[in-house]
């Protein structure tokens, strides 16, 4: 069954510096029941991921799910606790992190999001980073993310003591 769903914009509300996106039918805009469901699943996970709700944030994924920064890290993490720890290495120490969601797209399991991360260091540091980020979603959980973004930007631009967190940190058995 196919249903009429879902646009690539979102109406923007910001709560406490998350926007959150809301699906919205428009005519001529149509995906398959499930598509909408995969790309609900994602929409939630970015709803945690910006409230930094590490719990919830661990529970969107499989045993098997596999995340990395394409590019920087083949290796990445496998499953939701791994994921989550190796994502709070960076982002817990921010004093601001804001989404700013473009486009997002689903084809049959796979959602694909361009999006933009605003991340703010107490230091003063302002950081607008762009993401292409691409998810594949089994049985209403995230079993692949991997995240598409320019490493060489956020490098040159973010404060030395963030780095040297982000080493020291990297190098810690999990």
């Amino acid at each position: 069954m196919v249903s009429v769903v879902i646009s690539i914009s979102c109406m923007r509300t910001i709560f406490v510096g998350v926007v959150r996106c809301r699906t919205h039918s428009r005519e001529g805009d149509v995906m398959d029941s499930s598509e909408a469901r995969n790309k609900e699943v994602v929409e939630n996970y970015w709803y945690a991921h910006f409230e930094r709700d590490w719990d919830a944030m661990a529970t969107f994924f499989t045993e098997d799910c596999h995340y990395t920064d394409v590019g920087m890290d083949p290796v990445g993490a496998i499953g939701g606790a791994a994921i989550v720890r190796r994502l709070k290495i960076g982002i817990e120490p921010l004093q601001g992190y804001f989404h700013f969601p473009k486009h997002i797209i689903a084809q049959g399991n796979i959602v694909i999001w361009e999006h933009m991360e605003r991340w703010m260091f107490h230091t003063g540091e302002v950081i607008d980073h762009p993401f292409v980020t691409v998810m594949e979603v089994r049985d209403g959980k995230i079993s692949r993310w991997h995240d598409y973004s320019h490493i060489g930007h956020l490098i040159d631009n973010a404060p030395q003591w963030w780095l040297d967190h982000i080493i020291t940190a990297s190098a810690e058995p999990a």
